[in-house]
């Protein structure tokens, strides 16, 4: 069940609660766990879908899985709870970084590299590469990738820096044939 618009209201709902409160980076950072548990754990969320399971039930167990969570995290789980919505905690999650993103001026990046990078490399791409996309800097999950050969390949959004060595072979092709 997926709906963006309904997502963004309570994303957007708990980012005004978190920053009246100064709570955005702890809303976040239990926003993500929260998120990385609805993802991991199949289970967990065929049970809160389930309309046999009280719900009761259903807070019971989010009380007891999230139970050093802020009640800003809480309630909204709760309040997703009651109003059979719960499938989309991890969009709302995803609007929730979105926001707080916007607003320190930080994207996501994924980048793609043969071995893994250290802090420093990070940095400097971050350094290198917010600027080009409107942004003060870049949040780097790095994934190794060993069929780039060398280079980086960098994702920000839907744009793809791409500086690998297998990206500049298959550009060479693509020229040489065309």
């Amino acid at each position: 069940m997926s709906n963006p618009t309904i997502a963004n209201r309570y994303a957007r709902a708990l980012f005004q609660v978190a920053s009246e409160q100064n709570q955005l980076d702890t809303v976040e950072s239990e926003l993500r766990v929260v998120k990385e548990v609805f993802q991991t754990n199949a289970a967990l969320a065929s049970v809160l879908a389930s309309p046999k399971v009280p719900l009761d039930k259903k807070k019971e167990l989010l009380t007891q899985a999230f139970a050093s969570a802020s009640p800003y995290v809480l309630n909204t789980l709760m309040l997703l709870v009651d109003r059979h919505r719960i499938g989309l905690t991890t969009e709302i999650a995803d609007q929730f970084i979105e926001l707080v993103n916007d607003t320190k001026g930080v994207a996501e990046a994924t980048v793609y590299s043969v071995t893994q990078l250290t802090d420093a490399q990070k940095e400097a791409l971050s350094l290198a590469f917010a600027p080009k996309v409107g942004k003060k800097a870049l949040d780097i999950e790095n994934i190794t990738d060993s069929n780039l050969l060398g280079g980086v390949k960098l994702r920000v959004g839907n744009r793809i820096f791409d500086g690998s060595l297998r990206g500049k072979l298959d550009r060479l092709e693509r020229k040489l044939l065309g």
